[in-house]
């Protein structure tokens, strides 16, 4: 499951909204609907998240929230290591590897680092003379 199709499902649900009424509403396939919701889709067209956004009328923070998970949602990963660092390479790798075995609280910590990373500062480039 994504964190958008999590995110959709949990709002339905509150709403007490079926599957098959939301799906009939947004005038999309109920089989549609249900892949986004488990990952079998990736990120919703920006039509349809706007869509759904109104249909859960979702305003400013909601609705900025739902397009960040929507950005965050692509279940095909693909990580570009070129350029980078073994070190940066090694991990992408054993994180492709091993995501699937890893224990939950596990995750969790990863997550709350990442996202609380800050940048490196970029070294300037030098110029051969």
């Amino acid at each position: 499951m994504t964190p958008f199709g999590a995110k959709v499902r949990s709002l339905r649900r509150a709403r007490g909204i079926t599957m098959k009424r939301m799906a009939g509403d947004l005038e999309i396939s109920q089989a549609f609907l249900s892949a986004l919701e488990h990952g079998h889709r990736g990120r919703p067209s920006p039509a349809l998240l706007v869509q759904i956004c109104e249909y859960f009328h979702l305003i400013w923070d909601e609705y900025e929230e739902m397009h960040r998970l929507a950005r965050l949602s692509h279940p095909r990963v693909v990580v570009d290591t070129r350029g980078l660092d073994p070190a940066r390479t090694e991990l992408a790798n054993l994180l492709a590897d091993k995501i699937a075995d890893l224990e939950q609280d596990t995750v969790d910590a990863l997550l709350k680092r990442l996202k609380n990373a800050q940048p490196v500062a970029k070294r300037p480039r030098t110029r051969a003379l």
